[in-house]
């Protein structure tokens, strides 16, 4: 059984799009969702530095243009690749390109609603000075509540020994001069404030008014939430889903206790590839894993679906 899943803020880095804009017809799908969105994801993935394309705004719409651009070059749809899945997910934002690949939202849709959660989130983090920091290694119950003692909120769980914690830069910095026991490093994300927290609250007022516009529909191939972990089989619900979560914690861990609970045997990230399937190497032994960095990986992930697709 194929996972496909699409990964997070973070995950961008400069120029990182440009090998996929040589594929036929990558440059005018990308122009096309450029203009429906009023942002220049061709100059964002190609020639933007690394402070642009950190910006919450801009992040978020290209991290998930790119999900969609690497999926459907691995079939003559994006659906293609979807439909060979026998489950879809995203971390985070990443969870909008699954819903795309799910079949819940069409490209533009979910590339229009990201585009307000970008900007949404962006004013949010103004308010405050946060951000988030992962601490890796040590014994997530220690961690969690570490964190919950200087004030600070595990905002993703993502198992395979990682919490990711968020709050205020001041509370971070605590943090770093008191490190919970058995955690080996705290490394500070290149993110612009404190994202699945209670300092998010006012993006999701925003949201759920664009979410009003929207016409929602069920999943083709299941769909598991970041939420809880658990399949969502209403368009509806996980639309509604995608709106709170930029409030509360993804539990990435639990994401990937249904993959196994389901009988993954594969999984691929797709464009910017890399950190979920360093993740489910090692909470997921035994599961093939293919990460779409570049078009060169192409040809891998398809041999992947060939072998492991749906039936």
């Amino acid at each position: 059984m194929l996972v496909l899943v699409a990964p997070g803020q973070g995950a961008q880095t400069p120029g990182f799009l440009t090998p996929w804009l040589e594929l036929p017809g990558a440059a005018d799908r990308i122009a096309a969702w450029s203009d429906a969105i009023g942002l220049d994801l061709a100059h964002y993935g190609t020639k933007a530095d690394a402070d642009e394309i950190r910006d919450t705004a801009v992040a978020q719409p290209l991290l998930v243009a790119a999900g969609l651009l690497s999926a459907a070059a691995l079939g003559t749809e994006t659906s293609a690749a979807a439909g060979a899945a026998g489950v879809v997910a995203g971390h985070s934002v990443g969870e909008f390109t699954a819903a795309a690949l799910a079949g819940v939202l069409d490209d533009t849709a979910a590339l229009r609603l990201v585009r307000s959660r970008g900007l949404a989130m962006a004013e949010a983090a103004a308010i405050t000075p946060t951000g988030m920091s992962a601490l890796l290694g040590g014994d997530p119950e220690t961690t969690v509540a570490h964190l919950e003692k200087l004030g600070l909120t595990p905002a993703n769980v993502n198992g395979a020994g990682q919490i990711v914690a968020a709050g205020t830069l001041e509370q971070l910095a605590a943090l770093e001069a008191d490190k919970p026991e058995g955690v080996r490093r705290v490394v500070a994300l290149k993110v612009a404030g404190a994202f699945h927290t209670h300092h998010m609250a006012p993006a999701v007022a925003t949201l759920e008014q664009a979410a009003k516009e929207l016409s929602a529909a069920a999943p083709t191939t299941r769909y598991v939430s970041n939420k809880d972990g658990q399949v969502v089989t209403d368009g509806a619900e996980v639309v509604a889903r995608l709106v709170g979560q930029v409030a509360n914690p993804v539990r990435w861990d639990l994401c990937m206790e249904t993959f196994q609970a389901l009988g993954a045997t594969a999984l691929i990230e797709v464009c910017p590839g890399g950190t979920l399937t360093g993740l489910a190497k090692r909470a997921l032994p035994g599961v093939a894993t293919v990460a779409l960095k570049t078009p060169d990986d192409l040809d891998a992930a398809r041999t992947l679906i060939a072998e492991h697709a749906a039936v």
